[in-house]
């Protein structure tokens, strides 16, 4: 039970700090408790806490949206609010589809997306429908709408589905680099590329879910820097407001807006909307949030960290217990290997790191780390020392409990038949 939050640490109720290992699940970007965006929300508050979008708007919102057509990749000059992950790509598939659709004639069979396997955008209807992770997507099966699956990293594939299903691509759904709930499992240099040049080459729209990469987590501001790709619609939440509120935004090319424009009568508008779109308090935070990068050079001083955050994994990539560790920035997966289900050992990881003061979560088998970035080098250094003395603790006690199961075995039915 959390209690309270400051810098790179959370206390609860008991008293016991831990170190936030994970962000708060990816969104805690400056720090908990951090005074600019505590300072602008009570600004906020004083004035007002939530007023619709529907017909109106207010100066935090335009603010914001300026802002972050400034900082995402050229071309992006449009932004649509929502309040989660999941609505932001949502928002990006219904956007894709009504595209092709007011186009006409036979773009109109543009109706369907391709995806990558083990692809994670959400748990919204249409956000499952890009889904790739079966354990999370498979029972929701008759709820959702097709979509083709291409191997992750694998050119040749996404290829082959675009030129065989061409006339009915409305869009290729990607994360950038890394695929993060898959176990943080990276793409190949030059893949986005490549990608954003297919879409091109076979006339589909590219959708880049950036929740989980944006905001810094790969070591630039979006990941879509690093390979130079400007996407048709790109989705944005989590570090948005710093980890303060929930807040997502959906930006779009000016070609995109512009074949929604027209009279009232010809009733091309884009028919969604959220109760909290744009809600002030969070427009203020995610102000705040973008000014701290700035005022702070968190970008810049990020580095650092990720080459100490590399040297650490290392260390950790050489123990016994570890198949394998995936570094993407400041994210990394520390993958297990393959365990029995009920071991549950990223999960018996986790725990041991909660007994030593970190906060971890596991996906599967891989411990996933992806700390604030304004965590400091001897927090980060002490973040990775717990962790790998929970990975030794609880693959130790893997070795004892199945010692304990062999010996149930022999003292059972199996000792009577011997």
């Amino acid at each position: 039970m959390i209690a309270s939050g400051e810098g790179a640490w959370v206390t609860d109720e008991d008293g016991n700090r831990y170190l936030d290992g994970v962000s708060s699940l990816w969104c805690n970007v400056h720090g908990h408790k951090h005074p600019a965006i505590d300072q602008a929300l009570h600004e906020q508050v004083d004035r007002i806490s939530h007023s619709t979008m529907l017909g109106l708007s207010h100066r935090g919102a335009a603010e914001l949206a300026g802002k972050l057509v400034e900082v995402t990749p050229d071309g992006l000059d449009r932004v649509f609010y929502s309040d989660s992950g999941s609505t932001a790509v949502e928002v990006a598939l219904k956007m894709a589809f009504q595209y092709w659709q007011l186009r006409g004639g036979q773009h109109v069979r543009r109706a369907s997306f391709i995806c990558l396997e083990d692809a994670y955008h959400g748990d919204t209807v249409g956000s499952v429908s890009v889904g790739g992770i079966d354990l999370f997507h498979s029972t929701y099966g008759p709820l959702l709408f097709e979509s083709r699956r291409a191997k992750p990293g694998d050119l040749d594939d996404i290829a082959r589905l675009l030129a065989t299903h061409e006339e009915e691509v409305a869009a290729v759904v990607i994360e950038p680099l890394v695929q993060g709930a898959a176990g943080i499992k990276l793409q190949p240099p030059g893949y986005l590329r490549e990608v954003r040049d297919l879409c091109d080459r076979h006339g589909a729209l590219l959708i880049c879910d950036e929740v989980a990469t944006g905001f810094g987590r790969t070591g630039s501001m979006f990941a879509c820097e690093q390979e130079e790709v400007t996407p048709d619609l790109l989705c944005l939440a989590k570090g948005l407001t710093g980890g303060y509120l929930p807040l997502a935004a959906t930006l779009a090319s000016e070609e995109i807006y512009e074949t929604f424009l027209a009279p009232h009568e010809e009733f091309k508008t884009f028919f969604h909307g959220h109760t909290y779109t744009g809600n002030p308090l969070a427009c203020a935070a995610a102000i705040a949030t973008l000014e701290t990068f700035e005022q702070e050079k968190t970008i810049a001083n990020l580095q650092p960290k990720i080459d100490l955050l590399s040297e650490l994994l290392a260390e950790i990539a050489e123990m016994p217990e570890v198949e394998e560790v995936r570094q993407c920035g400041f994210m990394a997966g520390i993958d297990l290997g393959e365990h029995p289900p009920a071991e549950r050992m990223g999960h018996q990881v986790v725990l041991e790191a909660r007994g030593r003061g970190a906060i971890i979560r596991p996906l599967g088998d891989t411990v996933v780390l992806m700390p604030p970035l304004a965590i400091n080098e001897v927090e980060l250094e002490r973040l990775l020392t717990i962790t790998r003395s929970s990975i030794r603790a609880a693959c130790r006690g893997s070795v004892s409990r199945a010692g304990q199961r062999a010996a149930a075995l022999l003292d059972g039915p199996l000792s009577e038949a011997a």
